[in-house]
């Protein structure tokens, strides 16, 4: 999870996120490979977050326009000289206007699916591109449990609090469909994932929507309390903490 959207709820602070969530631009090759951008190529970046994955692309000699909605991404990712703006997914201003959208790790942010879908049909040339990766169906199942279940121990309803769409190949395949795309391959990617540090780190960076309304003491008991339940499940022989992360990978055609 990365790269996404500012929230009332979920702010994105790009010193923190290179700290605690780096792993999320490093594990963005194989859907860049997917992509097979060549130079000239005029592509649009979905979530372009702090702009590191966003630059490889520059660097390969395509023409890159970069959006991203939370405000201190997109100023991140004009400090690496990228074409960067503050843009929703689902109100693209773009028409017939790129041979590829690229997207890493954003997706599973926007519940508002068919209108972010419909916004990047709109925005590529025909036959352009639509390549991404997300969470998919499963993805942080048993963080996601744990999150939820302390909530309910608390009287809040947890599941309210859930601020991800993580959709099965078919779901999100017929909503492509129905779009007007070609869908060319989609598939799920079980990909546990080694944390830099502690769970707790990730949560605070992920998952700020669960933590809203606690403040001092009572958010941290919540913090452990959520960490003392995952640590059987997701924290091997030598300590590392490893996300139970499942990706949905795709590539489809306008």
């Amino acid at each position: 999870m990365s790269n996404e959207t500012d929230s009332p709820v979920q702010k994105w602070d790009p010193a923190t996120y290179a700290r605690n969530a780096r792993f999320v631009s490093d594990l963005g090759a194989p859907v860049l490979d997917l992509l097979v951008p060549r130079p000239g190529e005029r592509i649009l970046d979905l979530g372009c977050g702090d702009g590191v994955l966003t630059k490889k692309l520059a660097d390969l000699g395509c023409e890159v326009v970069a959006v991203d909605s939370s405000a201190p991404f997109v100023e991140a990712a004009k400090k690496l000289g990228l074409d960067a703006r503050l843009i929703h997914a689902e109100e693209l201003p773009f028409r017939d206007e790129f041979d590829a959208v690229f997207s890493n790790a954003v997706l599973h942010w926007i519940k508002r699916a068919d209108e972010a879908i419909a916004s990047v049909y709109r925005s590529l040339r025909a036959g352009g591109r639509f390549v991404a990766e997300c969470g998919g169906y499963g993805c942080v199942q048993k963080i996601r449990t744990a999150l939820v279940e302390a909530l309910n121990r608390r009287h809040i309803d947890g599941q309210a609090r859930v601020p991800w769409y993580f959709p099965t190949p078919g779901d999100y395949a017929t909503r492509l469909e129905r779009a007007g795309f070609r869908v060319d391959s989609i598939a799920l990617i079980p990909r546990p994932t080694p944390l830099p540090g502690d769970v707790t780190a990730f949560l605070e960076t992920f998952a700020q929507s669960f933590l809203e309304g606690f403040e001092g003491r009572a958010r941290q008991e919540y913090l452990q309390e959520v960490r003392t339940s995952l640590e059987p499940q997701l924290r091997d022989a030598n300590g590392v903490w490893i996300a139970d992360y499942v990706r949905l990978r795709f590539a489809a055609t306008k």
